[in-house]
């Protein structure tokens, strides 16, 4: 069983729109993941505009690839180097912890992530 930053058990981050790499709802990650999915975001419109202009448009329906597109409010499996790009330009989402994969805390502290929790 995957585990998140929190040392428990990594729980699901979205059913709906259904996200993860293995588009499970969990922010888990295998070799395969190169771009690590493994962040449990919660999307604000600043940072989808912050996404789009960095070239990774959240926010527009791709219907061939099953994907309805992102509204404020939706909480989304982002690739790690991301959010750290995120967080560096002050534009960082919020994050759910316990959707949030242990993996990550190898390039974030967990005081860091905590700072940016949801709810806090």
């Amino acid at each position: 069983m995957a585990r998140n930053v929190l040392g428990g058990d990594l729980v699901a981050c979205s059913m709906d729109p259904l996200t993860g790499f293995f588009r499970n709802g969990k922010c888990d990650t295998r070799a395969e993941d190169q771009g690590m999915h493994t962040v449990c975001v919660l999307v604000t419109e600043e940072f989808l505009a912050f996404s789009k202009a960095k070239g990774n448009d959240l926010s527009t329906p791709k219907p061939e690839y099953g994907f309805p597109g992102l509204k404020p409010g939706d909480s989304w499996c982002l690739c790690l180097s991301r959010w750290i790009q995120a967080f560096e330009a002050g534009m960082a989402p919020k994050v759910r912890l316990e959707a949030t994969h242990a993996s990550v805390l190898e390039f974030i502290e967990l005081e860091r992530l905590q700072e940016f929790a949801v709810g806090h």
